[in-house]
């Protein structure tokens, strides 16, 4: 069953990487955001099953942990698994902090322990398709 991943944040180069690398492995459509306000939006409109959140927003490089936080303290989608993009595990563990799974940065799209955290949460793809 097809899972949607929401992806917040990213410039149109790391979104293309981004897509492609989630597509390829696991059978998920992949919506994208810019920031809360579009975020908020899209969650209203279509149900989603994992949001990847860019440590600094491409729009104006204010920090994705804000939308984060405003996404946990809300009752209607504080059950969805949030990740930060960041290659920085320090921050990771700030992001955790605040509700968030461990997530992964742009340099780790194709390490196993990546493939390891999102498979938690979306289904790989057959090999025959």
């Amino acid at each position: 069953m097809t899972k949607t991943v929401l992806d917040v944040g990213n410039c149109d180069p790391d979104h293309s990487a981004l897509k492609r690398m989630l597509t390829r492995g696991y059978d998920v459509s992949v919506l994208r955001a810019h920031e809360l306000k579009d975020t908020m939006e899209l969650l209203g409109q279509e149900p989603v099953d994992l949001i990847l959140i860019n440590r600094k927003l491409d729009i104006d490089y204010t920090d994705g942990v804000e939308i984060l936080r405003h996404l946990k303290r809300s009752d209607e989608y504080k059950q969805i698994p949030v990740m930060i993009i960041t290659n920085y595990p320090e921050q990771q563990q700030a992001a955790m902090a605040e509700g968030a799974e461990y997530g992964f940065g742009k340099l780790e799209y194709s390490k196993p322990l990546t493939d390891e955290r999102l498979s938690r949460f979306l289904e790989k793809r057959s090999s025959n398709e």
